[in-house]
């Protein structure tokens, strides 16, 4: 394909999942981009449907089917059921003055009524943020404060982490089991009559969810995730002329352990599992006794985890007293799984199909190890596979920016409608993330092989991945340096078993050495989630510094590798 734009000529030519970009600028040099697609043709995506009008287009099929499961009570709600109550909760918002583009947060762990919540602000076209509801009070304050949040969803135990700030922001509070004074209540919104629901008119680049990632560096910030990007990343999953048998499917029952509040689990399980019209099997957090009761009681077919939850099942010593295999699917996230944990669980699980998937809240779902066909293609071991369907891939040089051969490493960029429409009140950091060719830079470092398979090997971004969650240095050492004892301070990982990660600090004193390890930890976990919490302190006497200031974490943390005293 020529086409001619308003600078530069440039040439594609398609070779199967690959094909080669060539720009001649106008000051004549040649400009050669080698981009990777999927090995499946892209496919037609509904993504200018509103997202509830794309998840429930086929719901007349399954309309009295089980859609949610509540793991804890065991009570079931058919399509028909989720879908009305959807219609109510979002009448109910209207009646609450939540008006069409406001925000309310959903400070919940997993629960009906946090998908109760999300559709209803859906239908009703406000937009959700979700928060951990371990956050504490000073973090909730921080992100319902930047997103101009005006009713936060919560449970009666939660209440005290938001009651004072609450008033003074304009923030009304409602609770969805035990009443509490001050406070509304949910059936506030279930009760509500649908019929008074106006008519809201919506544009597929309006924000529907806005969840908060570090991104490749720096302090939390507010992703705007469209109806657009939404449905494209569900339809790159499930959609598509040939249906396939590996993945979410109609007669599944898929578990959603892991956290709504999170996008693999929101997205790629709820509202994927939602789309095709699968049973969601809600489970509140987990509990390894728990958690295979569940699968054989209700014969789980599909179970996206993450690898610390794969270590416990496997280190288990009941696992083998419960009947696991209905399970056909496992797909992991969050963070790698290493060779010898996948080995294990296939040791286990022997005829159960396993697939990684690679993505980030900011791109959703970028490469995933299953083929989206009748059958799964062969991926290797430790693969992240391959690009998804009406996306493109490629990876640049570190230095120069260049796009890279395959099997030569650099940094792994995105580009397709899923992204997100940007940072919430941040232009500067957006523009650092999305080039102004629609290329969204990951921060992760990897490559492509002669297979088309995408592999990860190292990150650019800072990020610390505590079993999945993000742990974003920045925010740690700005608490350190607050400390009045403190007069520097740099953050970096170290590998646990348990957890893939957890955060240890180098610390520079500023008055003397009274300053103790554990005065540290406790003065960092009173103002932080458990996840974030310092695992180790390392009294220091400078931080290693680039000389624009910036810290050289990559050297505290070979030597905390290399046992070398510090």
């Amino acid at each position: 394909m020529i086409y001619i734009g308003n600078r530069c000529l440039k040439i594609k030519i398609n070779i199967h999942s690959f094909y080669l970009s060539f720009s001649l600028s106008d000051m004549g040099t040649v400009q050669q981009d080698f981009i990777y697609r999927s090995k499946l043709p892209d496919i037609h995506i509904h993504n200018h449907l509103p997202l509830l009008t794309y998840c429930f287009q086929n719901i007349s099929e399954f309309s009295s089917l089980p859609c949610l499961i509540n793991g804890t009570t065991g009570e079931i709600y058919s399509y028909a059921e989720v879908e009305l109550i959807s219609r109510k909760v979002a009448a109910g918002l209207h009646r609450l003055g939540i008006q069409q583009g406001q925000v309310i947060m959903v400070l919940l762990r997993n629960s009906p009524e946090f998908v109760f919540a999300f559709l209803g602000a859906v239908h009703r076209g406000a937009t959700t943020t979700t928060a951990n509801p371990f956050y504490t009070p000073a973090e909730i304050l921080k992100q319902a404060r930047d997103s101009k949040t005006r009713l936060i969803i919560t449970q009666a135990c939660y209440v005290d982490k938001v009651r004072t700030f609450a008033p003074e922001n304009d923030i009304k509070i409602m609770t969805i089991d035990s009443p509490h004074d001050g406070c509304l209540h949910f059936t506030q919104l279930t009760e509500s009559d649908e019929s008074a629901l106006p008519v809201t008119e919506v544009c597929p680049d309006d924000v529907v969810a806005l969840l908060y990632s570090s991104g490749t560096t720096g302090l939390p910030k507010g992703v705007m995730l469209t109806h657009r990007s939404i449905t494209t990343c569900i339809a790159q999953q499930v959609d598509g002329e040939n249906p396939h048998s590996y993945y979410h499917r109609g007669d599944d029952v898929t578990l959603c352990v892991l956290p709504m509040f999170h996008i693999f689990s929101l997205v790629s399980v709820l509202l994927a599992g939602l789309r095709v019209g699968a049973a969601v099997l809600i489970m509140q957090k987990f509990e390894v006794v728990a958690f295979m009761e569940l699968v054989q009681k209700y014969k789980v077919s599909v179970a996206s985890l993450v690898p610390p939850i794969i270590l416990q099942l496997i280190k288990s010593p009941d696992f083998d007293n419960f009947n696991l295999s209905s399970i056909r699917l496992v797909i992991t996230g969050g963070a790698p799984m290493g060779k010898e944990l996948e080995a294990s669980l296939r040791a286990k699980l022997p005829n159960t199909k396993f697939g990684q998937g690679y993505g980030m809240t900011e791109a959703g779902l970028l490469s995933l190890s299953l083929g989206f066909a009748k059958e799964p293609f062969n991926i290797k071991s430790g693969s992240c596979g391959t690009v998804l369907r009406n996306a493109e891939i490629k990876i640049i040089d570190l230095e120069s920016g260049k796009s890279l051969h395959r099997n030569e490493a650099g940094e792994i960029c995105i580009r397709g409608p899923q992204i997100m429409k940007g940072y919430l009140n941040n232009q500067e950091a957006t523009q650092r993330t999305i080039d102004k060719e629609g290329w969204l830079h990951t921060g992760d470092i990897g490559y492509i092989d002669d297979d088309d398979e995408l592999f990860i090997v190292d990150r650019l971004k800072e990020l610390i991945k505590y079993k999945g969650f993000q742990v974003a240095p920045a925010e740690l050492e700005a608490i350190l340096i607050n400390h009045p004892n403190i007069s520097d301070a740099a953050v970096v990982p170290v590998k646990d078993e348990a957890a893939g990660e957890v955060p240890v600090a180098f610390v520079v004193r500023s008055n003397g050495p009274q300053l103790t390890e554990d005065e540290i930890k406790e003065y960092i976990s009173k103002q932080v989630v458990f996840y974030k919490r310092i695992k180790r302190v390392f009294f220091i006497d400078a931080i290693p510094k680039a000389p624009s200031g910036k810290v050289i974490r990559k050297d505290l943390a070979k030597k905390l590798a290399s046992g070398v005293p510090v």
